[in-house]
Order: C-alpha cells, then sequence, then structure tokens
C-alpha cells in the first residue's frame, strides 16, 4: 500500500553534513520525495511535534535540541513507506540500532539520535500537516517521470 511518511534529519544530521547520504538511502530504496524543507524549527512547533511527549522528563531538552539548529522536514511515499523507513532508521538508542540503519551508522547518542520518522499512518499526517502546507507537496509517478501536481 503507497504512504506518505514524515521524516526530519535533526540539526546534527545537518550540522555534520550527512543529508546527502541519509537522502540517498531513501531513494536507493526506491522511495520517492514528495516535499524537502531546510528550516528551523520554532519552539512552538517543536513543542507540538512532541506534544506527546510533554510530560516525559526529556521533553524540554528534546524541545531545546530540535530548535538548536536546521532540520531538513521531508515527505517521503512507497509502499509501505512507514514500517520501511522506521526499519532503515533503526532504534531510537543509536548504541542499540543495527549496524546498516541510519542510526546504528550515524547516531550517537538517544538525546541526538540524528533522525525521526513517523511510526503509524496517523502519525504520519499530523506531521505532514504541521510542517508542510498541501501546495508544498509534489506528486509524480516515477514510473514514466510523468509530473503529476495534484491538490491533496
Amino acid at each position: 500500500m503507497m504512504e506518505k511518511s514524515f521524516v526530519m534529519m535533526k540539526p546534527d544530521a545537518v550540522a555534520r553534513r550527512l543529508m546527502g547520504k541519509i537522502l540517498t538511502r531513501f531513494e536507493e530504496k526506491g522511495l520517492q520525495l514528495k516535499a524537502i524543507k531546510l528550516m528551523t524549527i520554532s519552539e512552538d512547533l517543536a513543542k507540538e511535534h512532541y506534544g506527546e511527549h510533554s510530560e516525559k522528563p526529556f521533553f524540554n531538552d528534546l524541545v531545546d535540541y530540535i530548535i538548536s539548529g536546521p532540520v531538513l522536514a521531508m515527505v517521503i511515499e512507497g509502499d509501505d513507506a512507514i514500517s520501511l523507513i522506521r526499519k532503515m532508521v533503526g532504534a531510537t538508542n543509536p548504541q542499540e540500532a543495527e549496524l546498516g540503519t541510519i542510526r546504528g551508522d550515524y547516531g550517537i547518542q538517544t538525546g541526538r539520535n540524528i533522525i525521526h520518522a513517523s511510526d503509524a499512518p496517523e502519525s504520519a499526517e499530523r506531521e505532514i500537516g504541521l510542517f508542510f502546507n498541501e501546495d508544498e507537496i509534489v506528486d509524480y509517478d516515477m514510473v514514466d517521470n510523468t509530473w503529476i501536481y495534484e491538490e491533496l
């Protein structure tokens, strides 16, 4: 089933110049970029994005980290994209993430685990809506390279 997922390379990925390497992994796996934006997240947006963690002791550190530098926000589409991307990303703790996953290869510590990926269709829809307007998401058919713009 074709799905869209929200993926965000965090400030450590941007600062360490890993964006191209990570993007290449998604593209080589056959996933399609539908939207991409290099941006600095406001504190309000960060709190809304991580709202489910608001009562947890690490919430303020998480917000402070995600607003500390630019991030690369993306909408990525593909067959069963959400579960596939989560497998590619690896375990939250880079020390536990398998080699060959993004966090296993590039992550340094849990608090700076390099990348975020939606964990379910509902969260993907919510997160995409937080970071992108409908007119920023481009749809195209990768098979015959025909560009198709549609209202989402």
